[in-house]
This record gives C-alpha cells, structure tokens and sequence, in this order.
C-alpha cells in the first residue's frame, strides 16, 4: 500500500477548523447553498413527526444524519480544490463531483444509507417499547418525562456505536476515494487504521464533529454554515493525514 496514515496532533485539529472558516469565508453562499436541501429535509422531519405526536422520535431522525453526512462531503472538496486554485466556485459546480464519482464511493454511499435505515427502524421499535402511543408533540421536547429521557439515553447509546463504525470507515475513504488515491478497500482500511492510530484525536474530532452537525440540526437555522465548515475542516484534516508527497 503506496500511502500510510500519519500521525496527527492537537494542534492539526485547530489547523483544520481555522482552515475551514477560511475556505467557507471565501464561498460563503456557494457553501450555505449546497447546505440547504439537507436543512430543508430536517425542518421537514421535525414538521412531520411533530405532527404525528412522536416528535422525541424527530431527535434520534436527525442524529442519525451523522450517518448518511459523508456523502455530503464530496461536493465542497470540489468547492475547496477551485477556492485553493483561486477559481469561481458556484453550488452547481459541486454537483460535477457527483457526476465523477468512482464506484467505490457510491457503494459507501449506500453502506451509509443502509445503516440510516438500520438505524431509524432500531429507533423506532425503542421507542415503541420505552415510549409507547401516547401523543408526543414538539412541546413535550421542552420537558420531556422519564420515559422520553430514557428513550433519549438509549437511543444516543446505539446511535453512538453506529456513527462510530461510520465514521471510522469513511472519515478518510471519501477523500481517498474521490482523489482517486486508493481503491474502496484500500480507502476503508487506510481509513481505519488512521481512525485507530490516532485513536484519542479522532475520538474528540469525531465529538465535535457529531456537537456540530446534530446541534445545529436541532436549532434548524445554523445547519447552512455550521456544516460546510466543518465539511472543509474535515477536508483540510484529511490533508494533514495523508499529504501529498
């Protein structure tokens, strides 16, 4: 195998979110815009399942997104590579990156996918048993009783254990891939051994990764710039574990 994870240290990790406000402040329309589809997707979930009185179920929904979320990260490397050459970078010009895509990324994709599906269909018989019928609209999320608090504990526990599988498989393999550095199981096992070589940093990357992106899940309106900063940290994070030589 030609390329090997390196090491990193704390200070890669402020070096990434720096870098990634850099890169937003220079597209910061193009990246709010790429951003907005899966925003309007999680408006919709809270709008629908508050309405069908099962709105605790609305929090595991958007958790989950850290799941499906690497997929989202190919169209601002594409947004970040033309910012770094100095070149116009229009939303619509991401979609390109989707249209070059090797076959090893799309099969990741549906891993990613299959997992959401695994993941809310788990949530949802959890929350059958510990929740149960009773109606649960948005305001009962502003006091929740015992049994939404436990269903909440629960519930983060294995979605925790399932964003971690996810994110140790493609936190590195999507940009290996989408560079075209390493075929899908090079990039899966580069990617995990990078994960677990620098077990403790990844593990507090990863947390702020999942504080950033659920958080401004919740609160709805912050999703557009909170993401695609922390989809260009996690670009320029990639680049200081495997540089080009």
């Amino acid at each position: 195998m030609a390329i090997q994870p390196r090491r990193l240290r704390l200070a890669h990790l402020g070096a990434a979110l720096a870098s990634g406000g850099r890169t937003f402040a220079r597209n910061p329309g193009p990246s709010a815009l790429l951003a907005l589809p899966p925003a309007v997707v999680g408006v919709l979930i809270w709008l629908i399942l508050g309405q069908a009185t099962i709105a605790p179920l609305a929090l595991a929904a958007s958790g989950g997104f850290m799941l499906v979320g690497p997929l989202l990260l190919v169209g601002y490397f594409e947004l970040a590579d033309r910012s770094a050459r100095g070149e116009a970078a229009p939303a619509a010009l991401a979609l390109t990156a989707y249209r070059r895509a090797p076959t090893g990324l799309w099969a990741i994709g549906a891993v990613c996918t299959f997992f959401y599906l695994i993941w809310i269909t788990d949530a949802a018989t959890l929350y059958g048993f510990m929740v149960g019928g009773e109606p649960r609209g948005l305001a009962t999320l502003l006091s929740p009783g015992t049994d939404v608090q436990a269903f909440l504990r629960w519930s983060s526990l294995m979605g925790a254990v399932l964003a971690f599988m996810i994110y140790a498989v493609t936190a590195f393999a999507v940009p290996l891939l989408h560079y075209g550095r390493a075929n899908l199981i090079q990039a899966v096992v580069l990617s995990v051994r990078a994960v677990f070589g620098n077990f403790l940093l990844a593990l507090l990357w990863g947390v702020l990764l999942a504080a950033g992106v659920i958080g401004s899940i919740l609160l709805l309106f912050p999703f557009p710039l909170v993401f695609p900063l922390l989809a260009y940290a996690s670009h320029a994070l990639y680049q200081q574990v495997f540089p080009l030589e």
